[in-house]
């Protein structure tokens, strides 16, 4: 039997972000090229990817209770943390996003979806981009 604890799910987390992050990408070339029921299937498969992350990276943080700090320096710390924060306060404010823009395109309320989408597609591929790029700084470099 393979042992898992907590502590495991840092990279994890960052595998389900590049994974939200490509599946984002592809439904918004999909829907670029016309085809609806793509774009369905995988900004649909890209939420339940993200809900996964949402569940592992609550579970990582309340189970281990502790953040990793930053070791770096000068400017990089300074853009580490920009990155940071940007990412923290656009994880909030993508989740209704996201909801919403599902909620319009299952009703295919075509006009309201667009609008909201316009906004939760940049949004959430940063998310899911910068959310990588954190893994990436705290544990590998």
């Amino acid at each position: 039997m393979i042992a898992f604890e907590l502590s495991d799910l840092p990279p994890v987390n960052a595998t389900l972000n590049t994974i939200a992050a490509v599946l984002i990408t592809a439904g918004f070339v999909a829907i670029k090229r016309g085809n609806k029921q793509l774009h369905k299937r995988l900004m649909l498969s890209a939420t339940v990817v993200s809900a996964l992350f949402l569940v592992c990276y609550l579970a990582y943080h309340f189970g281990v209770g502790r953040e990793k700090p930053f070791a770096g320096h000068g400017w990089v710390r300074t853009g580490y943390y920009a990155m940071l924060i940007s990412h923290i306060v656009l994880a909030f404010a993508v989740v209704p996003l996201v909801l919403l823009s599902i909620r319009a395109g299952l009703r295919d309320e075509i006009d309201k979806h667009r609008r909201v989408a316009r906004w939760t597609l940049p949004i959430w591929w940063y998310v899911s981009v910068t959310g990588v790029l954190i893994y990436v700084v705290l544990y590998q470099l």
